[in-house]
């Protein structure tokens, strides 16, 4: 029987618990989840460790934007891939291009070298790629465990036809994570539509801030978001998709 996964993408020791409660059987930590994630302080990291004993696979991406790196932020990557490495993360989730569109593989071979026993995900880089079965395939040469994958679209909805194309294509040898928009309903869309068995979600709400006093024409960060929204993980959203993955294993069974 299958097993199926659900990892919770979170950039707060507060996320963290939710995830956890809800019942996520792992906790993709980044920071700034807001503009797709980047790699967290190591402070966070060492808050949730203390916080939950659930599986940590830390996301290594220096800043917004592209995959195509300058040898200094490759040079960061790097260092933090071992230093979570060397703090027990179980796992690391990173992605590296060419300009033209491929997998940059010998940063990526230098990377899973430096995670050693870590898990390794190549994160949604992959989306980016030119050709998705030709970066499955060196995927699978660099023996990396697990591709986060949207489908190459905006939602993992109207990506399914190519996920389910590769979980075929992958036969088992490198895990098709589902992303981009999950939730409990799109599991169950997404199990009998495509065979993936592990998804990963935010699973986000927005709280309003605990400031009575705001300074409403003074922007601290990206024009047109909210200065006094906090983005949180809900952990009935969590549960929900849990239960929703949890009948998808019945079913197979």
């Amino acid at each position: 029987m299958r097993k199926y996964i659900l990892e919770a993408c979170v950039d707060s020791a507060e996320s963290a618990v939710e995830a956890t409660e809800g019942g996520a059987d792992r906790l993709e930590l980044c920071g700034n989840l807001i503009i797709g994630g980047t790699t967290p302080e190591r402070a966070l990291y060492e808050k949730v460790r203390e916080l939950t004993d659930t599986r940590i696979h830390v996301l290594i991406r220096p800043r917004y934007g592209d995959f195509l790196y300058t040898d200094y932020e490759f040079e960061i990557i790097a260092r933090s891939v071992a230093l979570y490495r060397e703090l027990g993360a179980e796992g690391v989730v990173v992605g590296c291009l060419l300009p033209d569109g491929s997998l940059d593989m010998e940063r990526m071979k230098a990377l899973k070298e430096a995670a050693g026993p870590m898990s390794v995900t190549l994160h949604r880089a992959f989306d980016m790629c030119r050709d998705p079965y030709e970066a499955l395939e060196q995927a699978k040469a660099l023996e990396i465990q697990t591709i986060l994958t949207s489908g190459q679209k905006a939602d993992c909805t109207r990506g399914r036809e190519l996920i389910a194309g590769l979980v075929r294509e992958s036969a088992g040898s490198v895990d098709i994570m589902a992303g981009g928009g999950v939730d409990a309903d799109v599991i169950r869309q997404m199990i009998p539509a495509t065979g993936a068995s592990s998804y990963h979600m935010s699973g986000k709400r927005v709280l309003p801030s605990g400031m009575a006093y705001r300074k409403e024409e003074v922007s601290m960060g990206v024009p047109g978001l909210g200065e006094y929204e906090i983005f949180r993980t809900a952990r009935e959203k969590i549960r929900a998709a849990r239960q929703a993955l949890d009948q998808g294993c019945r079913v197979d069974a």
